[in-house]
């Protein structure tokens, strides 16, 4: 069970502060999102690029943009991240792009909105490093988590088992103490949490409770 924090919702003046108050945290969401594939603008590259020298925790971006087929691989080669997601939604080829990323020694992840079935997918999953489940439309953070996807978490694990392959399922939205052990119970093994983790008191100690809450709901 991994947590990984999304700094969405942090004081973007204090970036490298708010990832340094959560050192036991298993890596850094950070979204990326250009107002066009999303209603939201955050920041980009140099921005990733200035980030990754204030920690050396593992870094999650999460590109919510257009034309994912030209601008993961330029992520994947110049951020210092360690795994790139691209929506499929974005991509005009994304057996292409999940390769090509491999090439650039970055874990490949896909990313589905809430209403994007994981079927269609099912012969091109043993491509993927990790697949992101929204749960939330994406754009903005604290939003209410939609409980509608988690006949597709499940789903998916199925997909996954019968391929044989090792593939992580992601969660991003509304992850919080009361919906965490029912991803997990659904088959989801890595949380992406802000509100969550950023709003208590101590954020590190809430990445612990929330990793006990899923290994709990898991059985493992």
């Amino acid at each position: 069970m991994k947590i990984t924090p999304s700094i969405l919702n942090v004081d973007f003046a204090e970036l490298g502060a708010e990832i340094r108050r959560v050192p036991s945290a298993d890596g850094i969401h950070l979204d990326i999102m250009d107002n066009h594939f999303v209603p939201n603008l955050t920041f980009g590259l140099p921005v990733v690029q200035s980030l990754r020298k204030v920690s050396t925790q593992p870094y999650d971006l999460h590109l919510m943009i257009e034309d994912a087929d030209r601008w993961a691989p330029v992520y994947a080669a110049e951020s210092g991240a360690e795994t790139i997601t691209f929506h499929v939604e974005a991509s005009k080829a994304p057996i292409r792009l999940a390769r090509e990323l491999r090439k650039l020694k970055v874990r490949a992840a896909m990313g589905l909105k809430p209403a994007t079935p994981i079927e269609p997918y099912a012969d091109m999953i043993v491509e993927l490093d990790q697949i992101l489940i929204m749960s939330v439309e994406p754009g903005f953070g604290a939003q209410k988590f939609l409980d509608v996807v988690l006949p597709k978490i499940r789903r998916t694990r199925e997909i996954i088992r019968n391929s044989g392959a090792q593939i992580a399922i992601q969660v991003d939205g509304g992850v919080s103490v009361e919906t965490i052990g029912r991803c997990a119970a659904a088959g989801a093994d890595v949380f992406v949490a802000g509100s969550a983790v950023y709003a208590a008191t101590d954020p590190d100690a809430a990445v612990a409770e929330l990793r006990k809450l899923a290994s709990i709901a898991c059985g493992c």
